[in-house]
């Protein structure tokens, strides 16, 4: 399948280290330092042309998530057509300093089920959750 990129003038596209990768890598657009439980948006310098049916996802890189540095998954929706941003987290106990260039994470596009909605004939379950039928 090809995905048409946005590109908004940085020079580090998505590329795949390996033609069967799941994932293609993105890169940080600028400098940022992270403190332990800072959260920041990243730009990654493209935007994506997804056909409905499809979302994309800033996944994390497995040897960022060992040091504390993950990404956030929201959505990024077929009809989204401008920048694209790493959600990033610091959830390890110390600073983190990303450089321009750096691979931060992983743009995953996958298939979305486009459900609708309806409250007719459902079926009563209860309101009990986390672990309300025992353990």
């Amino acid at each position: 399948m090809r995905i048409k990129i946005i590109d908004f003038g940085f020079s580090n596209l998505p590329c795949r280290a390996h033609a069967n990768d799941a994932g293609a890598d993105v890169y940080a657009t600028k400098d940022i330092s992270l403190c332990s439980g800072q959260t920041y948006a990243v730009p990654l310098g493209f935007g994506l042309e997804l056909p409905d049916g499809f979302a994309g996802f800033i996944f994390p890189r497995s040897g960022l998530s060992k040091r504390g540095i993950v990404c956030e998954l929201p959505p990024i929706d077929s009809g989204y057509r401008g920048e694209i941003h790493a959600i990033i987290s610091n959830v390890g106990r110390d600073s983190y300093d990303i450089k321009e260039g750096d691979r931060i994470g992983q743009l995953v596009i996958t298939p979305v089920i486009l459900a609708t909605f309806s409250t007719e004939n459902i079926k009563q379950r209860g309101d009990g959750a986390f672990a309300s039928t025992g353990k």
